[in-house]
């Protein structure tokens, strides 16, 4: 979870930039918290709540022309480019900060370095990474547990354990690479969520948001 403030996003090379305000990224295992900790950060602090896995549903469900390539794509089971994901994400900034957003929380990305790097350079750099840490196996049991009802196809324990893999192999390293710059906020997520969102509101509280 990224989130970045007092910075400014280019539109276009050459076009025209818009002021926003922007945090830091969440982050953590599956089933580290960081979906309801999202919510009571944007509810706190006034951020606009990003996802790309939401940004790219979303433009599919327009029916725009960007939106049927990218159904060709996912249909096809391809990946979509990291460039029309940033392009998602950039649109979706300029849209939030002219609306007023006092900054912005990135929920779940960059989920490999390749892609922090590209965020940073092209895009706005980050003001912190918010990094839910909790062990593999009090994810494993809440996962579990909202698979009891939540319906989701991937909430069972083979899934997970490569749930687990994947992120161990490509998002490990982005937190190691913001550790190097002191931007990661380390959030010991293995209590309640009460607890876990005391633990954030003091780091938060301190930059300044």
């Amino acid at each position: 979870m990224s989130l970045s403030r007092d910075s400014e996003v280019p539109e276009r090379p050459q076009g025209q930039n818009v002021k926003a305000a922007d945090p830091p990224p969440p982050s953590g295992g599956p089933g580290s918290g960081k979906g309801t900790q999202c919510e009571r950060i944007v509810a706190k602090y006034g951020l606009a709540h990003l996802s790309s896995g939401d940004l790219l549903r979303a433009e599919v469900a327009s029916g725009s022309e960007r939106g049927n390539r990218l159904k060709a794509i996912m249909e096809s089971g391809e990946l979509v480019s990291l460039d029309i994901v940033l392009e998602l994400i950039r649109d979706a900034m300029l849209a939030r900060g002219a609306a007023g957003a006092k900054g912005f929380l990135i929920d779940g990305y960059p989920r490999e370095l390749e892609q922090g790097v590209r965020f940073e350079s092209e895009l706005v750099p980050c003001k912190a990474v918010l990094f839910f840490d909790v062990s593999e196996e009090a994810m494993q049991q809440r996962l579990l547990k909202r698979g009891e009802t939540s319906g989701r196809v991937d909430d069972n324990e083979a899934t997970i354990r490569k749930r687990f893999q994947t992120f161990q192999q490509l998002t490990k390293p982005v937190i190691e690479h913001y550790k190097g710059q002191g931007k990661v906020i380390q959030v010991d997520a293995s209590g309640s969520v009460d607890e876990v969102f005391g633990q954030v509101q003091k780091q938060l509280d301190a930059l300044k948001l």
